[in-house]
């Protein structure tokens, strides 16, 4: 059974898609990229009517990632899970993922450089702490260890902590330690790093070196 293409009009809402009407009826939309290939009376059987739909779900899902990348850089493993949120099935899911991958947007490696650079400048943490949180986003161990394994903790832990230990300074040395301390360890700062990035901050604050101890 085929069934005649009898209409193509853009829809109202979203000028990207367009409906498709067939002996007459309004049959469904397709993006306008996918409605591109139909024509005016031409016909069209209910095999080549799915793979219409198909194509036009792809599509749908690619725009959505594309939005969903829109707001930061992400995982494989995070648009993997994104598209199976949509309910796609794995053929669909796995050209949406080709196609980003064959636009440079689907790299481990430059992630977690980008996720170890953007911590490092607005809210720096340890390497367990990136680590970790590069672990829960699916990279590998290789992908992990290259982005993470130069990073200079001490800096790291001082950078994180200097603005913090200014708004500590009028506190007793004791209270100082102790809550910048547990500040730097909820960004899981080791207790080595922790003793020596606080003993230096408090002697910054008040002129003090290491002959005053």
């Amino acid at each position: 059974m085929t069934r005649k293409v009898t209409a193509l009009t853009p829809q109202q809402r979203n000028k990207e898609r367009v409906n498709i009407f067939l002996d007459g009826k309004f049959a469904f939309g397709l993006a306008a990229i996918v409605a591109a290939r139909l024509k005016m009376g031409q016909s069209l059987s209910d095999d080549q009517i799915a793979h219409l739909q198909s194509l036009d779900e792809v599509e749908e899902a690619y725009n959505k990632a594309i939005s969903y990348l829109s707001y930061r850089p992400r995982s494989k493993a995070e648009l993997e899970r994104y598209l199976k949120g949509k309910k796609l099935n794995g053929e669909s899911a796995a050209q949406v993922m080709e196609r980003l991958a064959g636009l440079q947007l689907v790299d481990d490696g430059e992630f977690a450089r980008y996720w170890v650079e953007n911590r490092e400048q607005f809210a720096p943490r340890s390497k367990y702490a990136l680590r970790s949180e590069l672990r829960q986003k699916g990279l590998s161990s290789g992908d992990v260890d290259a982005a993470v394994g130069a990073l200079d903790e001490d800096a790291s832990a001082y950078e994180a902590a200097r603005k913090r230990a200014a708004r500590l300074s009028a506190l007793d040395r004791e209270t100082f330690q102790r809550r910048l301390s547990g500040f730097l360890a909820r960004r899981g700062f080791g207790y080595a790093v922790v003793k020596r990035i606080v003993t230096r901050l408090w002697r910054e604050q008040h002129g003090e070196t290491a002959d005053d101890e």
